[in-house]
């Protein structure tokens, strides 16, 4: 496998020479997330977010060996965000998931914990934030130690170019929101308009955040987000993921690192 991989303030960053390296290192290390968050709490919650993301991980994820080896009847999947569409449209990231990530035999509907899509999209987020909260409750879902918020063993995001990660868009007025949950917005700069998203304290509460970038027109974005340059973008939602008391990964192939400061990642 040909990738660097540095310790840059707090953050590890992972670079692929392709696509493939990538897709099998990420696999691997969501397997062993599972693995440590079931044998420590007997399950493992995950967030998820739309895009690309996911058909590149249920590639992986739902052949051998993960399909026989993940404890695919713990797992209770969550969505970091969601476009306020019927769940069979071609817009869900529900559809989306449950189509090309998640054994349709081995995850249970009642794994999969998602909004109610008949309502606004100020009602869905109102809703989604009430049945996470019933989980911590229940401890299904863990509870950050430094904040009420939930921890999510793991929020797995993917970055938009302009940095944007789950529905949180530079510039936006939701990245101020520091007392919700769940919030909504109903301008996304992109189709669809009405979606809900995670807050930032949120994802900075889970145990474990990742953020995958492919392709040279993430380059810029990923430099504002990962070196040292917070003074030009100081609001890039990608730069304010900074987990309290978790670990945060990139995982990168070589164009979407293009730009990234070349002394701090040196080939192994």
């Amino acid at each position: 496998m040909a990738f660097s991989g540095a310790e840059k303030e707090g953050k590890e960053v992972k670079i692929y020479e392709n696509l493939d390296d990538l897709k099998i290192d990420l696999a691997e290390y969501v397997a062993e997330l599972s693995e440590a968050a079931v044998k420590e709490r007997g399950t493992f919650s995950v967030a998820l977010s739309g895009g690309s993301l996911i058909g590149l991980m249920g590639r992986e994820l739902r052949h051998p060996p993960y399909i026989e080896t993940l404890d695919w009847a713990l797992w209770h999947i969550f969505w970091a965000d969601e476009r306020v569409v019927p769940k069979n449209h071609p817009d869900s990231n529900y559809k989306l998931a449950k189509d090309n990530l998640l054994p349709k035999v081995l995850v249970l509907p009642s794994q999969m914990h998602s909004i109610n899509d008949s309502l606004s999209a100020k009602e869905a987020s109102e809703g989604y934030e009430f049945l996470i909260r019933q989980l911590v409750k229940t401890r299904l879902v863990g509870v950050s130690e430094t904040s009420d918020c939930p921890k999510f063993d793991l929020i797995l995001l993917g970055m938009g170019s302009d940095g944007h990660v789950a529905s949180l868009f530079p510039n936006h007025s939701v990245l101020d929101n520091t007392e919700d949950w769940v919030t909504y917005v109903t301008d996304s700069p992109k189709p669809p308009p009405e979606r809900i998203t995670f807050t930032m304290p949120v994802i900075n509460a889970a145990a474990n955040v990742v953020v995958v970038a492919i392709g040279s027109s993430k380059a810029d974005a990923v430099h504002l987000a990962i070196d040292d340059v917070g003074h030009e973008c100081p609001s890039l939602p990608a730069k304010m993921v900074k987990p309290t008391n978790g670990k945060l990964t990139w995982f990168l192939d070589k164009l979407a690192a293009s730009k990234l400061d070349s002394c701090a990642h040196k080939s192994e």
